[in-house]
């Protein structure tokens, strides 16, 4: 299904460029399944050997459907905008020696280089669910970077199909520019957030604003898929930087740069910290036994809980080992229990590290858990991600947790783990 020609386009030769990474929210560190091919949950984003970047050409205006396939079969890249029955505005795209393009959407065909499909969110335990029907595009977006420094990347809306076209009919949203040239939006769109500040623990949300198929910022629609584009926004522009994401109706896309990946904490750091973590020997404070947090393999599979599993009582923070007293309802055993320490009542759920490094915004220890679904990471990171609005369906926004997207509380995004050390 996946050719593996498609990763040596952009793999690394001897001295690569790297742009960026593209990271997916809700996995932690790797797909439920395994990685496989273009279907993965982060692609690199490397110079090719040989650009391989379009740029707009030729305009032609076309009054017969005929006509419109003549240009089409040409073997160029086009955009063609339908009008109306009779007409059809088609843009030649040329080559443009100077940029690398790569398409990301949920075909499988050869023009896309990452395939995406739809996150459900806490759907990670054991085998993927299947989606009745997806809102994600087939050809949805591509990004385009410059070969030369500083290797700015910018988003558009909309893929090249395996006849290098993209194709807008009657219905989609299009529009002629004051300037004359043509434009338009996907049936669901392509919506970026830039954060305040970069991607660091003093960044703040910024506004989601939709990306046009010719790479320019608007206000959102009134619903995701409505006709009417939102308004143009002149001061704002497509180029990706650290901490943008990248949001295709179904699946949400962090962009991280080389540089800002340089910054983040390795797997083995991630991997000290845990060890750290479980050589203080926590314990149970009812049991006494002693906890420890499984490997980053064994967390990342979410298949089977551990003996030493810690579990934490998340209204007050106590982390204990699993025991089955305390319930305060009998339909869902562990959404009210009673922390035996403090007599809070809250959920009572395991603890998992958060593997994937790229959503980390610092070196930080992990102390908080993520509220309702108890993954781990640093302070600043946990609070980083509480505070960001993730689309949520055609209209919806709320923050998740970006190792599993499960919608976070509303009144409590997060909690701070209490350890008890060993008695001896």
């Amino acid at each position: 299904m996946f050719s593996s020609s498609q990763e040596e386009h952009c793999a690394p030769s001897k001295d690569p460029v790297k742009y960026g990474e593209l990271v997916v929210l809700g996995y932690n560190g790797s797909l439920p399944n395994g990685d496989r091919g273009r279907r993965k949950s982060r692609f690199a984003l490397y110079r090719r050997t040989k650009a391989n970047g379009v740029k707009p050409s030729t305009v032609h205006i076309l009054n017969t459907p005929q006509a419109s396939k003549a240009v089409n079969c040409k073997g160029q890249h086009s955009i063609s905008y339908t009008l109306s029955r009779n007409q059809t505005v088609v843009v030649e795209y040329s080559h443009d020696k100077d940029t690398d393009m790569f398409q990301i959407g949920r075909s499988t065909e050869s023009p896309i280089d990452f395939v995406v499909t739809d996150t459900i969110a806490g759907g990670q335990e054991g085998e993927e669910t299947p989606i009745t029907q997806s809102t994600i595009s087939r050809f949805a977006c591509r990004v385009v970077c410059e070969r030369n420094p500083p290797y700015t990347a910018r988003i558009f809306a909309a893929g090249f199909d395996s006849s290098k076209n993209i194709f807008l009919g009657e219905k989609a949203a299009k529009w002629k520019n004051p300037d004359g040239h043509m434009d338009g939006l996907t049936t669901n769109g392509v919506l970026v957030m830039h954060p305040k500040g970069g991607f660091t623990e003093e960044s703040k949300p910024g506004v989601w604003r939709e990306i046009s198929v010719c790479g320019d910022v608007y206000t959102l629609r009134e619903t995701r898929s409505a006709q009417t584009p939102g308004k143009l926004v002149e001061n704002e522009s497509n180029i990706l930087q650290d901490g943008s994401l990248v949001d295709l109706c179904g699946a949400t896309l962090l962009w991280r740069t080389a540089e800002g990946l340089f910054h983040t904490p390795t797997q083995k750091h991630l991997e000290a910290l845990r060890q750290e973590i479980n050589a203080a020997r926590p314990q149970c404070p009812v049991g006494l036994n002693t906890l420890a947090f499984p490997s980053m393999q064994r967390s990342r599979a979410l298949s089977s809980l551990e003996d030493k599993q810690p579990w934490v009582y998340l209204a007050c923070g106590h982390v204990h080992g699993y025991h089955n007293w305390g319930h305060r309802s009998e339909q869902e055993p562990n959404t009210q229990r009673e922390c035996p320490m403090c007599r809070v009542v809250g959920p009572y759920v395991p603890l998992w590290l958060g593997c994937e490094p790229a959503f980390y915004v610092d070196t930080g220890a992990p102390t908080h858990a993520f509220v309702p679904c108890g993954h781990v990471c640093s302070e600043k990171s946990v609070k980083y991600w509480a505070e960001i609005p993730l689309p949520h369906g055609t209209h919806a926004f709320h923050a998740a947790c970006p190792f599993c997207a499960t919608q976070l509380s509303l009144t409590q995004g997060c909690s701070k783990l209490i350890f008890q050390g060993p008695v001896d």
